[in-house]
């Protein structure tokens, strides 16, 4: 009579489950950035990953949501559920004494960011006009971008960092637009740039922003 077999600890589970996760999302990156949305299966997904092709099914379901994830892993970083508000190098820009230390930690983390999630931002985009969940998920991205970049902007009026009696509305908009992956990627494909000249560009652009913002009207209106 054999011996009976105890489940591994909770901890291994876990620890399994997560290289799982990870080998998955990796394969499927990888297979998305070359070969496209279309052409990328989610059974050459599991034979990329080394998994059985039932085990990518059990866990994402859909392509689209596959591709969901790993738009939502290359934007933080890693995959742990912690939104990018909430993330440090945001939460440091929020509160850095300065304004130019606030833009140039805020710059900092936008480029990383499209260093890191650039090509799979291009890859929803070839999947948006064919995948409802997908453009639904880039609607929210798109809302979330804006909201977190009218709250860091808005937070330097409140804090006193913003002379006089800016044009806030302004402002959050246009400073806003520029952090958008759309505008990264327009300026990646037309002008050829690299992350770090983004981020150069969008430091000295806010910079003059922040300033036209606080500057009087030019006929002595408030």
């Amino acid at each position: 009579m054999s011996e009976p077999v105890n489940p591994p600890p909770a901890d291994l589970r876990a620890a399994r489950v997560a290289d799982t996760e990870e080998r998955i999302l990796t394969a499927a990156r990888e297979l998305f950035v070359r070969d496209g949305y279309a052409a990328t299966t989610l059974k050459a997904v599991a034979d990329a990953a080394r998994v059985g092709h039932r085990t990518v099914y059990v866990r994402f379901g859909t392509k689209a949501d596959l591709l969901k994830r790993v738009v939502d892993v290359a934007i933080v970083g890693d995959t742990r559920l912690v939104d990018l508000p909430s993330r440090d190098w945001y939460q440091l820009a929020l509160n850095a004494p300065t304004v130019a230390e606030r833009l140039a930690l805020l710059a900092d983390g936008v480029a990383a960011l499209m260093a890191r999630a650039g090509d799979v931002f291009a890859v929803a985009l070839q999947a948006e006009p064919v995948e409802p969940a997908v453009a639904e998920a880039a609607r929210a991205g798109r809302a979330a971008t804006t909201e977190s970049m009218r709250a860091f902007f808005t937070k330097l009026h409140t804090d006193g960092l913003i002379a006089g009696p800016a044009d806030l509305g302004w402002l959050c908009d246009t400073a806003g637009a520029l952090g958008h992956n759309q505008t990264y990627l327009l300026l990646r494909e037309t002008l050829h740039w690299e992350p770090g000249q983004y981020r150069d560009w969008l430091y000295t652009t806010w910079t003059r922003l922040v300033t036209a913002a606080s500057a009087p009207a030019k006929d002595g209106s408030p």
